[in-house]
């Protein structure tokens, strides 16, 4: 098992993770991943623990982009798509395991009102703004602050938004942390403080397919649990109608396991209709946390690959990759499809703002917004 292991990883890895690191140590590499128009350098950082798991993640959008996995058999593959090279997150970045914000998912017509003040950002989807505007978290380039190796490795990456920005009143003091431990925990934690009162809502958009990215399977066979009593309805442009709506008896009802793809194309519910698909949030608690809670779990039963995903969040967005339309060429020289990942995204609840039936997505100097999920990963027996 651990020859097959350490030959799947040099293979599978194509030279982005470190050889297996010893028991008890995650490691850490740093290496340049090509340079911006400008010709400021972007930069990958891989985080690679003892049981075969990596995360190389790039400072441009803060995103993951890879994350290598065993399977059940010790056959590693990457299960996040993405693109080679920066050249792709340039050219279409469809939010590949990308930072959003500062409000990530939607805002009706990009309008809002805080402390009496109206504020218009960016509308960049049907008429509505999302994941922040036209140049929100994904597209722009963090500072990388701290790379540590231990028992957990960890990047820590910083982006300042500036007052004004895509429209958002207050600087942005903005931190990003990604973790791997040897208990293969994949962490995510976003930090933010601002100057004067604004809105935030940040999470992390990765596209999982645990089949592998390159595999040529989709991701409809994944089985989902979401332990959520209600879900938010939407309107034709996607925005809450601001009900919470039960899940007993429909297409939305998880709390019991299903393939993503057994009820994905029901048109009897038409709420399926108006996403093409799930593109929802689903309500697990009605404020955040100070504790974790499990948000979902995932699981590919021909690999063994899944994941439970735990945040302090309220609400986890889930996404059956529903506008991937064969025009984007991954990391494996292959075509991704409708349905060739899925997106579980840890947030408050979309239009907020807007909506104060749904809470508040409003913080002030002295305030510190964070949003807290942990991955863990497993991978059969």
């Amino acid at each position: 098992m651990k020859a097959k292991l350490a030959a799947s990883l040099a293979i599978g890895a194509a030279g982005w993770a470190l050889a297996l690191a010893p028991a008890g140590a995650a490691e850490t590499q740093r290496k340049p991943f090509g340079a911006l128009p400008d010709g400021r350098q972007v930069e990958a950082v891989t985080l690679t623990n003892g049981k075969g798991v990596s995360a190389t993640i790039i400072n441009w959008g803060a995103a993951i982009q890879s994350l290598m996995m065993p399977d059940k058999r010790g056959e590693v593959a990457d299960v996040q798509l993405g693109y080679p090279t920066i050249d792709g997150y340039l050219a279409k970045s469809e939010y590949f395991g990308a930072t959003v914000g500062r409000f990530s998912n939607r805002i009706a017509k990009g309008k809002f009102r805080l402390d009496g003040k109206d504020y218009q950002t960016p509308v960049n989807n049907i008429g509505n703004s999302l994941h922040g505007g036209t140049a929100g978290f994904d597209k722009v380039l963090w500072e990388v602050v701290e790379v540590k190796k231990g028992d957990t490795a960890s990047v820590t990456l910083r982006y300042v938004s500036p007052d004004g920005d895509q429209g958002y009143p207050g600087k942005l003091t903005v931190l990003a942390i990604y973790s791997l431990n040897e208990k293969n925990e994949l962490g995510i934690e976003y930090r933010a403080t601002t100057d004067k009162p604004t809105i935030v809502n940040i999470t992390n958009h990765g596209y999982w397919n645990l089949a592998g990215e390159g595999s040529g399977q989709g991701a409809m066979g994944h089985v989902l649990t979401i332990p959520a009593k209600e879900y938010t309805p939407v309107d034709e442009t996607l925005i809450p109608t601001g009900a919470f709506q039960p899940v007993a008896g429909t297409v939305f009802d998880f709390n019991t396991p299903h393939a993503v793809g057994e009820r994905v194309r029901d048109a009897s519910d038409p709420q399926i209709v108006i996403g093409k698909g799930y593109d929802h949030n689903f309500v697990v608690a009605k404020t955040v946390s100070k504790t974790l809670r499990q948000l979902a779990r995932v699981e590919e039963p021909v690999s063994g690959r899944g994941f439970e995903l735990w945040s302090n969040q309220p609400g986890v967005q889930f996404y059956s990759g529903n506008f991937l339309d064969g025009t984007v060429v991954g990391k494996a020289g292959r075509l991704y499809r409708q349905g060739d990942a899925i997106v579980l995204e840890p947030q408050i609840f979309p239009d907020t703002p807007n909506q104060p039936a749904l809470g508040s997505a409003r913080i002030a100097p002295g305030q510190a917004y964070v949003n807290k999920m942990v991955y863990r990963l497993f991978f059969g027996e």
